[in-house]
């Protein structure tokens, strides 16, 4: 049974490595796919066996096992990828998963600092030793142009184009943008590259030959450097204590809309697939007007 299982799934993979999808999802998939596997395997079910009464059941059992729905939604997405690729390769006539609704996830409002915090922080980081300029280069990139922390530690040295003060990003899905970059970034950024970079490169790494940023090893920076390092500078200048990467990208598309930026081009600015994911900031913004109201008005 485990045969039929891991042959469905190496299939997926295939697909996944042929359409360019990203070694972080691929791995994530073959995880949640590889515990759903085991759970139809232990009810002697081949992937040609199951339907959307088993994949009810499954949904059940993580529900059962306290899942949050957040966990169950992304394993229902992995497990709609894998029987849509046994259906394109007609191993079955129809999707199960499609047939399963997502289970309703909690609303968030993301975590959001106010443009005087988000100021404070960045002048915080002071212009000393090489991870300081590093730090100060890399956040006032991230803010000015609203990145993930996985497009931050992609960026390579050619990325920076100073003289069309523009960035190149290469986003989810591989989908390169190019984004205006602000002075103050850009001049970080020259700061950091003619003083410290050179201090922290590792000449023996191929890896960081290209790389931006830098470890103080001398190897490319990883994403949880990067949240390490923030939650560090917002405790250290104390502001938005718990801040992550993606706080400051929330930042940086609620200070965007607060200074009359369209939702259109914000949504191109993320790299936002649709504006459906971009609308989540006028809520935001919504928020913020009844906290002010509710703050001020007499009759509130």
């Amino acid at each position: 049974m485990q045969a039929f299982w891991n042959a469905a799934l190496e299939l997926l993979d295939e697909d996944m490595s042929r359409r360019d999808a990203a070694e972080r999802t691929r791995r994530a998939y073959g995880i949640d796919l590889g515990q759903f596997a085991r759970w139809a395997g232990a009810q002697s079910l081949s992937p040609e066996e199951v339907g959307p009464k088993a994949v009810r059941r499954y949904i059940a059992h993580l529900s059962a096992g306290n899942a949050a729905p957040a966990t169950t939604a992304r394993k229902l997405a992995a497990l709609r990828a894998l029987f849509s690729s046994q259906r394109e390769h007609g191993r079955i006539s129809q999707n199960p998963a499609d047939l399963v609704s997502t289970p309703r996830r909690p609303s968030h409002l993301p975590r959001v600092l106010s443009a005087r915090d988000t100021a404070q922080l960045l002048d915080g980081i002071p212009a000393g030793g090489p991870l300081e300029l590093r730090d100060r280069a890399l956040f006032e990139l991230a803010y000015s142009c609203g990145l993930r922390a996985e497009e931050i530690v992609s960026l390579e040295t050619g990325d920076v184009d100073h003289d069309s003060e523009q960035l190149r990003v290469e986003g989810k899905g591989r989908k390169t943008r190019l984004l205006p970059v602000g002075e103050p970034a850009l001049l970080a950024v020259a700061l950091y590259a003619e003083r410290a970079r050179p201090a922290l490169l590792d000449p023996a790494s191929q890896d960081a030959k290209d790389a931006l940023f830098l470890s103080k090893s001398g190897r490319p920076l990883g994403t949880s450097d990067v949240r390490r390092r923030l939650r560090k500078w917002t405790e250290r200048v104390g502001v938005g204590g718990g801040s992550s990467p993606h706080a400051l990208r929330h930042s940086f598309a609620t200070h965007l809309l607060d200074g009359g930026a369209d939702l259109r081009s914000i949504q191109e600015l993320l790299g936002h697939a649709s504006v459906s994911s971009t609308q989540i900031y006028t809520r935001v913004e919504s928020a913020r007007l009844k906290r002010a109201y509710a703050r001020s008005h007499p009759r509130a």
